[in-house]
């Protein structure tokens, strides 16, 4: 059974966000420490401040609340979605995928000029937002791609693309495999890929450099990454009972993992934090990093469209990835970090548009 759904927060929970935001105990800092050791006491304080003084979750509630939203159970699993039917009958459907630190808001700008061609599937993840927290172990990108398929099939869609960046990017590879006569193509904007074991390829300087970035993160795994994926439970204690934990978990992300070009507005970036604190799934998001490491990296049954965005966390290396994938389409950006349809709104559109134009859709 699909159900509408409407964001309601209780003011309760509300007013116990600003009470916390009034009572912050905050840390020391090394003078002149800047980035070095973490996200800055004064940028966090400056964020607080807007969080506390400035911040209207009611309005983002209701601009949230004129997107046709719905909930449904997959698995035993509650699913949120936004559905937005173009106005063209005949349209593409297409999914689009979000990962952390993100949410469904990050597709909010690139829904209308998306609309024109395709009707727009955007669910959260299980674990993540109004999803809410996941209840059984096992909710790996395979097992939310096989729920995907299932969505859609619900939805009345036999023929579908998919998109997705971070975890996205997986779940929506994933998803050709599991329905490979159902989705016609695969768009992603990240593509972290190992260098294939047993081949030689003859790569140019760029391609070089990118390699060594690759093998520089896998020497030193990121702190959060390890983190969830070997003890979500423990860190989701302090995400869970401080909301400047929680914002600080993801504001750092949000800036070293973005272009600094990008005018990413304060309000998104708190909507974004206050959505994860508000459904209390600080540790159900990060228990996806846990459940999918170790897991097959899906190839993909479809043909697979590939944007690069030079200040994303990593590069996809073309030759690598045409060893192993049906590439139809390969985009170099100038511009945009690891959250694309926020960073690049106009750009991502175009891209993932063109693509499926190229497959006849």
């Amino acid at each position: 059974m699909i159900e509408p759904f409407t964001i309601a927060i209780p003011q309760a929970d509300l007013d116990d966000l600003a009470d916390r935001l009034a009572r912050t105990r905050w840390p020391d800092e090394l003078p002149d420490a800047g980035w070095d050791y973490g996200i800055p006491l004064a940028r966090m304080k400056e964020l607080t401040e807007h969080w506390r003084t400035a911040y209207d979750w009611r309005k983002q509630e209701a601009r949230l609340n004129e997107l046709p939203q719905y909930t449904t159970e997959i698995d035993g699993q509650r699913i949120h979605f936004v559905h937005v039917r173009s106005a063209n009958p005949e349209a593409l459907p297409l999914i689009l995928t979000h990962g952390w630190p993100g949410s469904f808001l990050e597709f909010l700008g690139v829904i209308r000029p998306l609309a024109e061609n395709f009707h727009l599937v955007i669910p959260s993840i299980p674990g993540f937002g109004f999803s809410g927290p996941t209840h059984d172990q096992g909710w790996d990108i395979h097992r939310v791609a096989r729920a995907w398929a299932e969505l859609m099939n619900r939805l009345g869609y036999d023929r579908y693309g998919a998109q997705g960046g971070d975890f996205g990017s997986g779940i929506a590879r994933a998803l050709a495999n599991v329905a490979p006569d159902q989705v016609v193509g695969v768009h992603v904007t990240y593509l972290p890929l190992p260098p294939p074991k047993g081949v030689e390829f003859d790569l140019d300087e760029e391609d070089t450099r990118r390699v060594d970035r690759i093998k520089a993160m896998m020497a030193n795994r990121p702190a959060y990454q390890a983190l969830q994926a070997t003890r979500p439970q423990t860190i989701s204690y302090a995400l869970t009972d401080s909301p400047i934990g929680q914002l600080a978990w993801i504001a750092e992300k949000f800036t070293e993992w973005t272009d600094p070009a990008s005018e990413i507005p304060i309000d998104h970036l708190l909507t974004n934090v206050t959505l994860y604190w508000l459904t209390g799934t600080a540790g159900s998001s990060a228990r996806l990093t846990k459940e999918s490491a170790g897991t097959t990296p899906p190839v993909c049954a479809a043909p697979l469209a590939v944007a690069v965005l030079p200040h994303d966390i990593t590069l996809a290396i073309r030759p690598h990835v045409e060893h192993s994938f049906q590439v139809a389409q390969w985009t170099e950006f100038e511009h945009g970090g690891h959250f694309a349809a926020v960073e690049v709104p106009d750009l991502f559109a175009a891209d993932v548009t063109r693509f499926f134009q190229l497959l006849g859709h």
